[in-house]
């Protein structure tokens, strides 16, 4: 009885523990569970794919995606008729900054050394595609065109449009897929996939991380991989095979310093005054006579050129190189600058004039001094220094091209392009406080010089880099009430006007020259010398820098003052 008690009392035990224990069971079960689905969500692989139109940016069936060197740029390429377009603007930015559109003619144009290859916009080409398109006010250049005058590669994929341009050929770090997988959005199992990957492909590693690579897929594609499923890492160096060969525009420069002067002419009787305005001139080699200038905005060129003056100047055994500018005749026939340089049958006009000139007086060479040429002129302006320099160059003509002191506001000059184009480029180093400057100063001081042709030279070579130096300087007043005037005079004239005033100068460093300050009638007077002193000084910076010439502005304010040349003199013999 005692033990059928006791089996009793254990059976009604178990009868409560078993609930308790099925109870926990469950709880276990279920915890387990939910852990194992958590471990699941948290660290399984997501399948989800990305938004490849999102991911590249594309709004439009036509848009193209482009990679440039592993880089997905913003602007967005165009696809059409199987070809991929860019705008021109990233054409110039990425790619080859010497194609040239005529929005007015609409043409596209390159000029090649000895020819200017010229499309219409919208024309199919010999290569049966349309080279160039004009899309609201853009111009969109097929590659495949673009690729003829440039060096890079490029291939194209699509579904989603996509191009990849190489310029760069530098060593980069590769590795091979150990496994197949995805390349990721992000890093991280959880984020979307571009793309999948088979086992053997290679990419390359942009950026190495402590568990995901980032890495380019051939085909275009940036994202991530599992370091893990990476191998075999390399550094190679890329292969250039673009098979573009750089075009040699050749160059007429002298094997010799060249000392140019100018020659002002306004009138054709101004051509009587060379013989006299070289009177105690010596080692000038080149004599530059402005004597062409833009008439009208049809390309009219205006010319007051001698063949009687040429041969006279070649008896002295002097090069004639004739000047051009865009300012001469500005006030009264209303010239605008970039009206004639946007059209290239304008252009071709103001060019024709001057070959046509060249054969008539046999001169030697074209000096461009335009002055007025617009920021949004600029690529005008550039495209009318190519086409000048190609036919100058056909025949044996020197081209040199006249240019502020380098500065921010006037980049749009383009002068690395005029460091390939043209023979010489000249700094004209001086009106660095100019006619009226709201403050009295230098007209060039050195350290202004210097730093002009520093910043040239970093462009062009320094051999076709000529200094042009200013014979004359400003004498300047400031009256009682801030009012500051001034009146230009050439040196020997600032010199004089010291002298009858009884006025001592002394030489201030920071300027380079002598200088001289008085007071008359209670206003400020104040002169910054130029002389042999600071053309000497000046010329100095030009040796150190190694430099193909100097210049002057202009004849006649030097007055004879022959220590001037023989300063000069001992710079073209360094």
């Amino acid at each position: 009885m005692k033990k059928n008690k006791k089996r009793s009392k254990k059976n009604k035990l178990m009868k409560k523990i078993i609930p308790v224990l099925i109870a926990v069971g469950m709880i276990f079960i279920i915890a387990a569970g939910a852990a194992g689905s958590f471990l699941y969500q948290r660290y399984s692989y997501s399948k989800e794919k990305a938004d490849l139109n999102a991911y590249y940016g594309l709004l439009e069936t036509a848009d193209t995606a482009i990679i440039l060197n592993d880089v997905i740029l913003e602007e967005k390429g165009i696809l059409r008729d199987g070809h991929c377009y860019l705008d021109l603007e990233s054409v110039h930015s990425y790619l080859n900054d010497r194609f040239y559109v005529d929005y007015n003619e609409k043409l596209l144009l390159y000029v090649l050394p000895e020819e200017v290859v010229s499309v219409p916009l919208g024309e199919t080409s010999e290569d049966g595609y349309v080279a160039a398109f004009e899309a609201g006010e853009t111009a969109y250049l097929a590659l495949d065109f673009v690729k003829k005058y440039s060096d890079f590669n490029f291939t194209l994929y699509t579904e989603p449009n996509r191009v990849l341009l190489e310029t760069l050929w530098e060593e980069l770090s590769t590795a091979e897929i150990s496994k197949d997988t995805a390349v990721r959005l992000k890093g991280g199992v959880k984020s979307e996939i571009l793309t999948e990957v088979a086992k053997g492909d290679r990419v390359k590693v942009l950026e190495e991380m402590e568990t995901w690579d980032r890495v380019a897929t051939q085909d275009g594609y940036i994202g991530y991989v599992e370091k893990k499923r990476l191998t075999d890492f390399k550094t190679e160096t890329a292969i250039k095979d673009t098979g573009y060969v750089e075009p040699d525009y050749g160059s007429n420069t002298r094997d010799y310093k060249i000392n140019l002067s100018w020659h002002q002419i306004s009138a054709e009787a101004g051509n009587s005054t060379f013989p006299g305005v070289m009177d105690g001139v010596t080692c000038v080699n080149v004599i530059s006579p402005t004597w062409f200038f833009l008439y009208d905005n049809e390309g009219t060129v205006r010319s007051i050129a001698s063949k009687e003056y040429v041969d006279t100047a070649h008896a002295r055994g002097l090069e004639v190189w004739a000047l051009v500018d865009d300012f001469t005749h500005k006030s009264d026939n209303g010239v605008e600058t970039q009206e004639v340089l946007s059209y290239t049958s304008k252009r071709k006009l103001v060019i024709d004039t001057l070959m046509s000139e060249a054969e008539r007086c046999g001169f030697d060479g074209i000096n461009v001094d335009f002055e007025r040429v617009t920021e949004e002129a600029g690529e005008d302006y550039i495209q009318f220094i190519r086409e000048l320099a190609m036919e100058c160059r056909s025949r044996g003509l020197v081209l040199s091209v006249d240019n502020y002191v380098p500065r921010n506001f006037n980049a749009h000059y383009e002068w690395k392009e005029q460091g390939i184009m043209a023979d010489y480029v000249i700094i004209m180093g001086y009106d660095e406080h100019w006619a009226g400057c709201e403050e009295a100063g230098s007209v060039a001081s050195l350290g202004y010089v210097e730093e002009g042709i520093q910043k040239m030279v970093e462009v062009v070579p320094s051999r076709k880099v000529i200094n042009a130096l200013p014979l004359y300087t400003r004498i300047w007043n400031t009256d009682s009430e801030g009012k500051v005037t001034s009146q230009a005079v050439g040196i020997k004239t600032a010199s004089d006007y010291l002298i009858n005033n009884r006025v001592a100068y002394e030489w201030d460093e920071a300027t380079g020259q002598n200088y001289a300050e008085f007071t008359s009638d209670g206003d400020l007077v104040q002169v910054w010398l130029e002389d042999e002193q600071s053309i000497a000084a000046k010329i100095s910076v030009m040796k150190h820098y190694n430099l193909g010439g100097v210049a002057t502005w202009k004849l006649g304010f030097d007055d004879g003052r022959e220590n001037i040349w023989s300063v000069i003199a001992a710079f073209l013999a360094d």
